[in-house]
């Protein structure tokens, strides 16, 4: 069972089951398991014979495709570890990834050949590289890869403490810290999601345009499918029109989201929403969803949207509204299997059903730890839980709330206000298509709300229309009371909203240097 599995014995094991199914579809091309496990193999074997040893960490630089799939697995099968790089990064902030985790080799994709040459010359030294490129000359280190049997040494991995995968949190305070996640971490939480989110064994095809070096998109989008035989599409950008096609060609069955993205599915074209037809499930992750964007998504494309959450600590899944049950929309579901939920306060001790406190998770997915940072492992715990930052509550049917991060929330004259009620709030305004609230301090108040938003095309709207509409449906307290216009709010890599990016905004306006 997933309690002794590693990461390499639960592919290859849906990979004999499953051997002529697809498993991947990319560019037009489909990848069998067989196919797949054949090449992760003597991938495997090839950077071994660059000498790669168990427990090496590997940073893997690339676009979502099938190469990115197959030097994940051939890394993992190698004994090695895979450290995944945000595509979004600057090369100075890959640099410290890099040099952090020790990585002895890299995997990048052609494209990204300049910032590779930049961080190469912030690095103390610099690893073997592996170019994935259609250039003859820079493909030939990726081509030797392969020249080889395929036959593996035997790897004992220990699956509960063996590392398959260290992922580096956004850094949203001081340097990003690096997820330590084992062989056990990553098989039991694609297991429970294939159990929560009722999965068909074989039958799948899951659209993974979210970037698969995040942890939603590696466990849910590429991990799952590949554990329980059934077939995702990788797409490497984020285009409406040509994802609709691909979905429709491909006929896919699982599409993969954050908020964002079906906000601006929106805007499809009438006469292209059947091209999503064949799609059964929408899964909603990495942010919270405003219920207006919901709601009108579902009118306008007739599929569910259920939404789920997960830091990237528990590898990331802990919980989801429960598939054919009952959906609490608004809420991020139920516990998956293998996952505990609770509520603490600032004290560690449980609160009752509807207070609001702490998210606090444990289970076989929740991480080893962050890499060479004990001090910061142990207060991320309390006891076993491990403590999200999330600020939440429970009800009584045991479905769990996030109201906001407990960073973010903003106090004003000593009342706490969360973000995220307001946010719901603008969505509602006929105008608005995005909006952030963060807090600015504040010399009488001692934090003000601050509104940032981006309106819909061919709208218009104006402060004081904001903070009337905001009067009528929030306490004097929660009104904004700052209004900030922008053509679009900044998001990352995965197409969430990122607040530290208005956060700095802010400090530049009040001449904070």
């Amino acid at each position: 069972m997933v309690n002794n599995l590693s990461l390499i014995d639960a592919f290859n094991l849906a990979a004999i089951d499953y051997a002529t199914k697809a498993a991947i579809i990319d560019d037009g091309k489909t990848y069998t398991f067989a196919e797949l496990k054949l090449m992760s193999d003597k991938f495997s074997v090839g950077i071994v014979d660059q000498g790669v040893h168990k427990g090496d960490r590997i940073a893997l630089y690339c676009i979502n495709s099938v190469q990115f799939a197959i030097a994940y697995m051939g890394i993992v099968k190698a004994g090695a570890v895979v450290v995944p790089i945000n595509l979004l990064q600057k090369p100075s902030e890959i640099a410290y990834v890099i040099e952090n985790a020790n990585v002895m080799g890299l995997i990048y994709y052609e494209a990204f050949q300049k910032n590779v040459d930049e961080f190469s010359e912030l690095i103390s030294s610099t690893p073997f590289q592996i170019c994935i490129s259609s250039d003859t000359e820079k493909s030939v280190a990726w081509d030797n890869a392969f020249n080889n049997s395929g036959e593996l040494k035997n790897i004992e991995i220990d699956a509960a403490n063996d590392l398959a995968a260290i992922l580096y949190t956004s850094g949203t305070t001081g340097k990003p810290k690096g997820a330590m996640l084992t062989h056990h971490n990553l098989v039991t939480n694609a297991a429970s999601v294939f159990t929560a989110m009722k999965w068909r064994a074989g039958k799948e095809v899951v659209t993974l345009v979210l970037p698969m070096f995040h942890a939603f998109a590696a466990t849910v989008g590429m991990l799952t499918p590949l554990t329980s035989g059934c077939c995702f599409v990788p797409v490497p950008k984020f285009e409406p029109d040509s994802l609709l096609k691909l979905i429709e060609q491909t006929q896919s069955t699982v599409f993969l989201g954050v908020p964002s993205m079906y906000n601006v599915l929106l805007n499809t074209k009438d006469d292209k929403v059947s091209r999503f037809n064949s799609i059964r499930l929408c899964i909603s992750g990495g942010a919270s969803m405003p219920v207006e964007v919901l709601k009108r998504f579902e009118e306008k494309f007739g599929v569910a949207i259920y939404e789920g959450d997960g830091p990237t600590e528990c590898s990331p899944v802990t919980c989801v509204n429960p598939i054919g049950g009952i959906r609490k929309v608004g809420t991020v579901g139920l516990p998956v299997p293998n996952v505990e939920m609770k509520i603490l306060d600032e004290q560690g001790n449980e609160l009752p059903l509807g207070e609001i406190g702490e998210i606090a998770v444990r289970g076989a997915s929740v991480m080893k730890g962050y890499w060479k940072l004990s001090e910061a492992t142990a207060e991320s715990f309390h006891h076993d839980w491990f403590l999200t930052g999330d600020l939440g509550n429970e009800d009584e049917d045991g479905y769990f709330s996030i109201l906001d991060r407990k960073k973010d929330m903003v106090i004003v004259n000593g009342m706490n206000v969360y973000p995220r009620i307001i946010e719901e709030v603008l969505y509602r305004h006929e105008a608005v298509l995005e909006a952030a609230v963060i807090g600015h301090p504040d010399k009488t108040h001692g934090e003000i709300p601050v509104a940032y938003i981006a309106l819909k095309e061919k709208s218009e709207a104006d402060a004081v229309e904001i903070r009337s509409w905001c009067r009528k449906h929030l306490g004097s307290y929660e009104v904004p009371r700052k209004v900030v216009f922008l053509d679009a709010l900044p998001k990352n890599a995965s197409g969430k909203i990122v607040k530290r990016v208005l956060n700095k905004q802010g400090e530049v306006e009040r001449g904070v240097t």
